[in-house]
Formats: structure tokens, sequence, C-alpha cells
């Protein structure tokens, strides 16, 4: 029996995902896209509107979304409002990065059915932990987080 050469074997490549990215400031999408790219994602399309985000998660259907919230038209609490709101889009991964970072503002993101809320600036170790955490969350213990916020419990509890 011949030894491996190595030939057969295949490099490591991160799991096909498309990640939709919504944000207002040219910017970060590109700091955003970069950083995507380098954990392996290749597959990224960019909105820089609440409403054009929207449309463009209809019609290209991503695995995760990453949302900011202060943006023209909706915003990105609506934004995942919708998305949620939906039964056919209603599990799909989503992650608010925002500079808006207090407490109260969180908890509206939370509240709104966001996976979970980064603040602005990011690490991009921070994201692909954050990206590898909200992919593995099942619809069910997505339901049961929704129902603990809406109990009162707080986030992480």
């Amino acid at each position: 029996m011949e030894e491996p050469t190595g030939a057969d074997e295949q490099p490591f490549t991160a799991p096909s995902r498309k990640i939709l990215v919504i944000d207002d400031t040219k910017s970060i999408v590109i700091l955003v896209t970069h950083t995507l790219l380098s954990l392996g994602y290749t597959d990224i399309i960019t909105a820089d509107n609440g409403i054009d985000g929207l449309k463009l998660f209809y019609r290209e259907r991503p695995d995760c979304a990453i949302v900011d919230v202060l943006m023209p038209g909706l915003d990105g609490y609506q934004v995942v409002r919708t998305i949620r709101g939906d039964s056919s889009t209603a599990n799909t991964p989503l992650i608010i990065l925002s500079a808006m970072q207090q407490p109260d503002q969180q908890l509206t993101g939370l509240l709104s059915g966001v996976d979970e809320y980064m603040g602005k600036p990011f690490k991009r170790e921070e994201l692909g932990a954050a990206l590898d955490r909200v992919m593995k969350i099942t619809p069910a213990e997505r339901e049961q987080r929704m129902k603990r916020l809406a109990d009162g419990a707080t986030p992480n509890g």
C-alpha cells in the first residue's frame, strides 16, 4: 500500500456561508468585509441602508446578517424585527454591530431578536467568535432566549 503523498488532502476552508453586511458607513462596510475575508468567508454581500438591506436579504437569503443600528430608511432594530417576524426567515443568525453601546440600546437590540450585539470598534477575533456562536444557535435555543428576555431576565441570564 502506498503512503499518502498529501496531494489528495484539501486545504482548510471556512464553511461556505453567505454573509450580509448592512451599514451606512462605507469605511465600516470595507472593514467588516476585509475582516470576514480574513476569517475565511468569501460570499459577502453589502447594503448601505436598512431598506436596501432588507431587499437584498430577501433576494439573497444569507446565512447570517450583520446589521448597524443607525441607518437611513429603516434602523437596525426595525430590520431585525422584520426578519424575526417572518416565519421563513425567523431563524437566520443576526448580529448587530453598532457604536450605540449603552445597556438600554443593547437590550433594545436583544428584544428586537438579534442573537449578538457587538460594539464598534470591534476586534477580528470577537467578530469571528460571534459568528461561530450565532451560526450554532438552534431555533429552540433562540426561542427560549426570547422568552427569557420577554419575561424580564437579563440578556445573559
